[in-house]
């Protein structure tokens, strides 16, 4: 009896290299894909173009508990309407902050930002601060303090209302100082924005300021100069002695253990003199 020897052939070539890509869920190169994956995704323009130096205030927001948000059930409904009523409400926020009354007629105290960046869970916002003074710029601080402000008394309970626990905080942190344009101008970097990032995450605390290029106590209306007090508290990436401006009454809020991560400024020249 004769047996029969059966061989398996093994394709080869252009065809066996699409079906093995497709079995293992690859796509073959393909060169129109691969010419739109470059630098002008980031969307920064001219990259190459000399960068501009400016005196800049930065703010940075936080909203407090967006992870969280997100990982609810069904978050994908959710989401869209938080985003779009929050957005909606923070730059008409910023445009009633920054315009002033007079008779008929309304006009900007101090100029539009002129970055707004979206950050995943919050803002990055920067003021051109070349023109500004130091009145006009510790009025800004006072404007972004009611806007945080207002987002826990007014914003949040409207929200709650039409959104699946929406985030309750919106924390600020603000600093002043240069930042270096990218790609003329659509993007910026510089320490004042990390400043202002460090700022913005220092817990517990949902507002606050340096003491450098914020002279409050000069420059700052005394309806709202009074509601700050200063501290001295060590930021990560910036000092461990920095002295900045909190809000009086969330503070006294704290808790014990909260509160000592904070030296009151006479605590702090008794250990200076001491040392």
């Amino acid at each position: 009896m004769k047996r029969r020897i059966y061989r398996r052939i093994r394709r080869t070539g252009p065809a066996a290299g699409s079906v093995q890509g497709q079995r293992n869920g690859r796509k073959q190169l393909d060169q129109n894909i691969q010419n739109q994956f470059n630098p002008s995704m980031l969307r920064l323009g001219d990259i190459n173009t000399p960068c501009q130096e400016k005196e800049a205030v930065a703010a940075v927001f936080d909203l407090t508990g967006f992870t969280a948000f997100c990982n609810q059930v069904d978050a994908y409904l959710a989401i869209p309407a938080f985003l779009n009523g929050f957005y909606e409400w923070f730059f008409s926020s910023i445009i009633y902050g920054l315009t002033d009354e007079e008779g008929d007629s309304t006009y900007f105290w101090a100029d539009l930002p002129i970055l707004v960046k979206f950050l995943g869970d919050g803002l990055l916002v920067v003021w051109d601060a070349h023109r500004m003074n130091d009145a006009q710029i510790c009025r800004l601080a006072a404007t972004l303090y009611n806007i945080c402000y207002a987002y826990r008394q007014d914003f949040y309970p409207q929200i709650n209302m039409a959104v699946n626990k929406p985030p309750a905080v919106l924390r600020c942190g603000m600093a002043r100082g240069k930042v270096f344009s990218i790609g003329n101008g659509s993007d910026y970097i510089g320490h004042c924005i990390n400043s202002a990032s460090r700022l913005s995450n220092l817990n517990p605390l949902s507002f606050c300021f340096p003491q450098r290029g914020f002279p409050i106590r000069e420059y700052m209306s005394p309806q709202y100069a009074q509601l700050f007090v200063p501290k001295y508290v060590s930021v990560r990436g910036i000092g461990d002695n920095e002295q900045i401006w909190v809000v009086k009454e969330e503070f006294e809020g704290l808790a014990e253990g909260q509160r000592m991560q904070f030296r009151s400024v006479e605590r702090a020249m008794v250990q200076a003199g001491a040392a």
